[in-house]
């Protein structure tokens, strides 16, 4: 039997008020043509809900750039479903962040991209984002609504990241997310990190999260789940593992498994960064991609994966990240080309 989805992450709309460097979906001001309706997004929902009660991750571009994001998100809500939303922070207002807590919304995150305004700003294409991104934080103070601070790491990037965390803490996050830049959409793969600071900046997390006051999480770097499991080894610590919720812990690359991404025209793959097409919910239900589909029932099988992915005594608790292993070869079963560790067995 295939379990459920846990999460499942939304491109509600493809259109944003940004025009950011790393944007996986490449998104503009100008939305696609045939986006789905308000109807199709509610059907979508029941689907989704038949299957099981994921997190629902509704993301864009830029979610708040459509009109109905709130009756969506609240019908999600009703359905039972644990509703999110991902934005840029720049569009908060008082008025709109009331909406969100009628429709339910339970947090937000917000993606901050470098602890001064030069950083941050380059990444999204437009000066004085900062600004307005903290200015939308004040606002979810105020409201006393929980988010949390997702970072993108990227060379424009990597030595602040430090501080950023130290700036979210200072703005009241409940947690901070980090993710390292996939080759997608307008994201150039010399912005990545190199393997080796890709495993510093994950060991220096490990030191993090065990003394952060806040819920911290490594999304899109699966190495950190082997990581994990060394320094835990090395110094005699038990690795409890949550399974559920928000802070759940449970392995590298979820893409199939325990995750995938829904694109605003109805298309289904394992990731946003992965374009591999699982399906579509225009044509079939979305029970059928989800248990159907051959990029999934693939990815499902550790003992699918070649190179030294294929021969890792981590491969059940990392994978590699399959979107990075496609774009670098063409195949996502393909050994994670940012890895630096060597299996024992190799």
């Amino acid at each position: 039997m295939t379990n459920p989805p846990r999460l499942i992450a939304w491109e509600l709309t493809a259109g944003c008020n940004l025009n950011c460097v790393h944007c996986r979906g490449s998104s503009t001001s100008s939305v696609p043509e045939g986006e789905l309706t308000t109807e199709e997004a509610k059907h979508f929902i029941d689907e989704v809900v038949e299957l099981g009660k994921p997190i629902l991750i509704v993301s864009g571009g830029e979610p708040l750039t459509r009109a109905d994001v709130f009756e969506i998100a609240r019908y999600g809500t009703d359905a039972g479903l644990r509703v999110v939303l991902a934005t840029n922070g720049t569009l908060l207002t008082p008025e709109i962040v009331e909406k969100l807590k009628a429709a339910g919304v339970q947090r937000l995150s917000i993606s901050l991209d470098g602890a001064i305004a030069k950083t941050h700003d380059e990444f999204r294409g437009v000066p004085g984002a900062f600004d307005r991104t903290l200015a939308g934080i004040e606002v979810l103070r105020k409201a006393d609504f929980p988010f949390q601070i997702n970072t993108t790491i990227s060379r424009r990037n990597l030595e602040e990241v430090p501080k950023t965390l130290e700036l979210a803490k200072e703005l009241g996050a409940v947690a901070y997310h980090v993710f390292f830049l996939v080759p997608t959409g307008r994201g150039e793969e010399s912005d990545e990190v190199s393997p080796a600071d890709y495993e510093r900046v994950l060991n220096w997390f490990y030191d993090m999260q065990k003394e952060s006051e806040i819920q911290l999480k490594a999304t899109c770097a699966p190495h950190y789940f082997r990581i994990m499991r060394q320094r835990a080894k090395k110094e005699g610590i038990e690795i409890s593992v949550k399974t559920h919720g928000y802070e759940a812990m449970t392995k590298g690359c979820l893409g199939g498994t325990g995750f995938c991404f829904v694109s605003s025209v109805g298309e289904v793959y394992p990731c946003g960064y992965l374009p591999v097409l699982a399906g579509n919910i225009r044509e079939q239900s979305f029970r059928d991609v989800w248990e159907n589909s051959e990029v999934f029932r693939k990815l499902r099988d550790p003992e699918a994966l070649k190179g030294k992915c294929g021969i890792c005594e981590y491969k059940k608790v990392c994978g590699g990240c399959r979107a990075r292993a496609y774009a670098a070869t063409g195949d996502y079963l393909e050994e994670e080309p940012y890895c630096i560790y060597k299996p024992e067995n190799k």
